[in-house]
């Protein structure tokens, strides 16, 4: 897993959440999250090996008399068939879930629902070890269920036809989750820019994972991995940089 730190950030002592960000591989994963995180495209992108960790300050309910900081743990997922056996690790705990598909690649919208699955798989089971391989798609109840967040990213929009930009379909299964869904270019920062649609979006989708993770009447039932774990200073082993939205 790879990691660096801004070292004069590293004792900040905030609450936070953990975002796993998963799809196939070479649809952009480490792209969104670069973007996402520091506001700016990445001018260099690289492929994941296991797992790769962005962390930026989120403003829970910004504007409003409720507004709090909160760190925002993005861990990119690597979709390479070499490590599926050991993804598993990388799922515990999970407070939410950015599902990213290229929009040039449709099968990379279908499999969708087996990463959602191997994801789901390992959190509602000690010990499991499914790979996406052998999960088979994800069950609507067992996803009910859980009630973690899901958003639904599509990239390389502007690889896409100019007759086809205008024309995209909702995701599927983002109407099945009931999940938000945004369809980007990560080399534009106009994108996410503060106040467009997709920032919205993004924001939003922070505050109902804030929200379940610390919030909800269900928070007594936290994903597996540290179910009263409500605060953590941050470390070297826990950042590699931090960006503010």
């Amino acid at each position: 897993m790879h990691t660096s730190v801004q070292h004069k950030m590293a004792s900040i002592d905030l609450e936070k959440v953990r975002v796993v960000v998963v799809g196939d591989s070479g649809v952009g994963k480490s792209s969104l999250v670069h973007l996402i995180c520091r506001g700016h495209p990445n001018p260099s992108p690289g492929w994941t090996i296991g797992a790769a960790v962005d962390v930026k300050i989120h403003e829970y309910k910004e504007g409003t008399p409720a507004q709090k900081s909160y760190f925002v743990e993005c861990w990119d997922i690597s979709g390479s068939v070499n490590h599926a056996n050991s993804r598993h690790i990388f799922y515990n705990p999970v407070n939410g879930i950015i599902l990213v598909h290229d929009l040039t690649n449709r099968k990379s919208h279908t499999n969708l629902r087996l990463w959602l699955s191997e994801v789901l798989n390992r959190e509602s089971a000690y010990g499991s070890t499914k790979t996406r391989s052998s999960a088979s798609e994800y069950d609507p109840e067992q996803f009910a269920g859980t009630r973690i967040p899901v958003l639904v990213i599509g990239t390389k929009h502007d690889q896409l036809d100019s007759s086809r930009q205008g024309t995209l379909q909702t995701s599927v299964i983002a109407e099945e989750c009931g999940a938000d869904e945004i369809n980007l270019d990560c080399t534009q920062a106009r994108h996410v820019a503060p106040g467009s649609t997709n920032a919205v979006k993004l924001s939003r989708f922070f505050d109902k994972v804030i929200e379940r993770r610390f919030f909800s009447r269900d928070s007594s039932q936290q994903p597996i991995g540290s179910p009263t774990e409500k605060r953590r200073s941050f470390t070297p082993q826990y950042m590699k940089s931090l960006h503010t939205d």
